[in-house]
């Protein structure tokens, strides 16, 4: 899959797409319906995603809670295991934000990336001040020269999917829920850094990753499945993980440690990719290392029970 970062100075061979446009934060289900629509519509184009970096909100709100289900960098893993060519990651920022949304059509989409069809959700808005719809979208496609297709918002029995609602089942320790709505397993993905080694000293090694950034689940311990993707130990895996931040140590920043089944090696510097399987428990303080190790000893025996058939 090729990034481009840049709509002024497209090559000839990047432009004529068929592309979904959106946020894609979680690629889950509904975001997956828009970029098959994306697909189907001009099956001969490369099929492509334009999406934002740093997340609009980021741009708009700073100093808000934590709240993307995913960096960028693991949305564009995603995005290429769905078949995606081209992902056109603009940079949000005042001159993009400041576009109206004929302008946005006309000089990012028609004349910038030289897209030949759209797809958009039904609450689309673009442009300055977020005035445009995805109403506005087809009228200028018609006017522009480019295809535009509304998909409509995709709902289960229970709900409508979408990213709020993933983040209030991860928040209420319901990864499977969460998963139903992704189409895939709860992920947090980032390079391993060093810790304290205090899971080594308990006889449980654990690979340490921030979730600096990232909307934080439900603290305390959960059933995983952790892909090494890239380094000498690449492959699957299955294990325990620890997310929050650590009160038997009176830890502050919030992480996840997870432990590998039956591994043995050196994962600093490699990156995980983390998927949420089963809430286990949560944190926990204990009045000795004893009690905390034959705790440790529990959870892993019942992860292992759960991962025999995730």
């Amino acid at each position: 899959m090729q990034i481009i970062r840049d709509f002024q100075f497209v090559k000839p061979e990047d432009r004529g797409a068929s592309v979904a446009i959106g946020n894609f934060d979680g690629v889950h289900i509904g975001h997956q319906s828009v970029i098959d629509l994306a697909r189907s519509a001009a099956p001969d184009a490369p099929l492509g995603v334009m999406t934002f970096e740093p997340h609009p909100r980021e741009h708009f709100a700073p100093g808000s809670p934590p709240f993307r289900l995913m960096r960028g960098n693991a949305r564009a893993h995603r995005l290429q295991k769905l078949g995606v060519r081209k992902l056109y990651e603009l940079p949000f920022n005042a001159a993009l934000a400041g576009l109206t949304p004929e302008e946005f059509a006309g000089m990012v989409i028609r004349d910038g990336l030289g897209l030949s069809h759209v797809v958009v959700g039904a609450d689309f808005c673009f442009g300055k001040g977020r005035s445009g719809t995805a109403q506005d979208m087809a009228h200028f496609g018609r006017e522009m020269g480019f295809g535009v297709t509304i998909a409509p918002l995709m709902e289960r029995s229970d709900n409508v999917v979408s990213s709020t609602a993933i983040r209030t089942a991860l928040t209420e320790g319901r990864p499977r829920d969460a998963a139903a709505m992704l189409g895939h397993w709860h992920r947090i993905e980032g390079e391993v850094v060093g810790g304290e080694q205090r899971g080594r000293e308990l006889g449980f090694p654990t690979a340490n990753m921030s979730i600096q950034g990232l909307h934080p689940p439900k603290f305390g311990v959960y059933a995983v499945l952790v892909d090494v993707l890239d380094g000498p130990h690449q492959g699957s895996y299955r294990g325990a993980a620890s997310v929050g931040t650590r009160p038997m140590f009176q830890g502050e920043v919030p992480n996840i440690e997870t432990f590998l089944f039956d591994f043995s090696g050196d994962l600093y510097g490699a990156t995980l990719s983390v998927g949420l399987v089963d809430y286990l428990r949560p944190e926990m303080t204990f009045d000795s290392l004893e009690n905390l190790i034959a705790q440790m000893d529990a959870d892993c025996t019942r992860a292992r029970g759960i991962l025999v058939n995730p």
